[in-house]
């Protein structure tokens, strides 16, 4: 090749010679036990400094392209396995770089099952709050403050379930805001709900475990037990909640999951007594109850529902919760209260599994709770979400009909629930509602049990009151255009 072909690769000339001998033994042009040249040999064939050559060759032996014998010089090395040497397998080693990957069962199931959609933002995404009404610059000054001289401790991995006090700060919210009985110690930060489902599920446990699960219900936690092979059976819900089975119809499962103060997605309080009853029989029958209380900050009529945790003294009951819809999803923080008993198993196994860390985030959010910013912006953002709810409210009345709203729904949460004649497929009325810019999930996605009901979440609380409007009239149209009757 020469200096003028080294130099034309637009590399330094060692960096290039290096290059080419290593494709050619990448390429098999140079087999395994070839010898090199000799260094001032290949130099002057080059025409390039002996120097150049020798960085060539010892950057290749480093790499293990070749190896050194005292006295008889520089050989390629086998850097193929033996098969692969083989001309017979040349073809099917050729094809096997554009094989599909082999995922296990349960990849596969998650893959083909997958429901997150690429479109995070926008109306009526569900389960969004309003980023754009985050208090950034007060947020931001504190972050700043505690980048400028920042603990090297803060920068390192984290033990003992989260920053002690964002822990403490968490305690004393839940406690006001939800009911909770805990204390900082029986806290432990995630990175939101799904990771606590995944720890809750690895701890306690075992493959073949059974999961009762509302139905409808949340698919990502689903998903998270089923990669756990966790046996999931769904259970209906009614005006009470959670519809728990007679005595002696099925066993008694490992876990409850439920979401007692605003059911995911349909909206529905649990009933005190049906509260009652299901904290005992997980009492009786050794099974934990998973709480999740996604959204329950804002409700807006009548009083805060306490947390299921908070009803009885040592309830058998994880409690799970997450800052995605108070503050933001992308900030990536949730928490778990637990069980005095359990508490310290599961920060250990939080920091063996996930190796925690975002201290210096935790510390941010804790110091923006204790000066009062969080339960401030709560409160501003439940009164925006109120009239965005009934704006929306009120639209769907107007057009549709009050049929059209679902009555089980709680007036809280961040999402409405449109219920859709039972001919209309809502996957396909979601998908064209999207081409159209208008972002909703269908209602049946939710269900395990099928047939399931036709419907759209609609969620509110990112859309702007001026939005809201233009935004249902585009769907009202993809209505009109799947052969919906939307007269009234």
């Amino acid at each position: 090749m020469g200096e003028a072909g080294l130099a034309a690769l637009g590399k330094p000339l060692n960096r290039g010679l290096y290059e080419c001998i290593r494709l050619a033994i990448l390429d098999g042009a140079m087999a395994p036990e070839t010898r090199l040249p000799p260094s001032r040999d290949l130099a002057a064939e080059l025409k390039v400094s002996r120097n150049t050559v020798v960085y060539a060759y010892e950057q290749l032996l480093a790499e293990g392209y070749v190896h050194a014998r005292i006295g008889s010089g520089t050989f390629v090395a086998a850097t193929a396995p033996d098969h692969a040497l083989n001309s017979g397998h040349a073809g099917a080693a050729g094809n096997s770089q554009h094989a599909v990957p082999v995922l296990s069962e349960r990849g596969r199931q998650l893959v083909a099952q997958a429901f997150a959609s690429p479109v995070q933002w926008g109306a009526f995404m569900p389960g969004i709050p309003d980023v754009t009404r985050f208090p950034h610059r007060r947020y931001a000054s504190i972050v700043s403050r505690l980048w400028r001289n920042p603990d090297p401790h803060m920068l390192s991995y984290a033990h003992g379930g989260g920053y002690p006090p964002l822990r403490q700060a968490i305690a004393e919210h839940l406690r006001v805001a939800r009911s909770v009985r805990c204390e900082p110690e029986q806290i432990v930060v995630t990175e939101g709900i799904h990771q606590a489902i995944d720890l809750v599920s690895r701890l306690l446990g075992e493959p073949g475990a059974t999961a009762w699960m509302e139905d409808p219900g949340y698919w990502g936690m689903r998903h998270v037990l089923q990669m756990n092979q966790i046996n999931i059976v769904p259970l209906p819900v009614d005006e009470e909640g959670l519809c728990i089975p007679a005595a002696g119809t099925l066993p008694p499962p490992r876990f409850i999951f439920v979401t007692p103060s605003h059911q995911y997605p349909l909206g529905i309080v649990m009933s005190l007594a049906r509260r009652r009853t299901l904290l005992e029989y997980a009492r009786q029958h050794g099974a934990w109850i998973v709480e999740d209380d996604y959204d329950s900050e804002f409700r807006f009529a009548g009083l805060p529902i306490p947390s299921l945790q908070g009803l009885q003294p040592d309830a058998p009951v994880i409690y799970i919760g997450t800052f995605s819809k108070t503050l933001y999803p992308g900030l990536r923080l949730g928490y778990m209260v637990l069980p005095r008993a359990l508490s310290a198993s599961f920060q250990t196994g939080h920091a063996e599994l996930y190796r925690e860390g975002h201290l210096m985030t935790q510390a941010a959010l804790a110091e923006f709770m204790q000066a009062g910013d969080y339960a401030a912006h709560i409160r501003r953002m439940r009164l925006l979400y109120g009239k965005r709810r009934a704006l929306l409210a009120s639209l769907i009345q107007r057009h549709l009909g009050e049929e059209w709203l679902d009555a089980s729904g709680s007036n809280a949460g961040l999402h409405l629930v449109l219920r859709l004649p039972d001919n209309v497929n809502d996957v396909a009325l979601a998908e064209l509602a999207l081409t159209r810019g208008v972002v909703v999930r269908p209602l049946s996605r939710y269900f395990s049990a099928h047939p399931a009901p036709s419907g759209l979440l609609l969620g509110f609380a990112s859309v702007p009151e001026a939005r809201i409007e233009t935004a249902f009239l585009t769907l009202l149209q993809c209505l009109a255009d799947v052969g919906c009757n939307i007269g009234h």
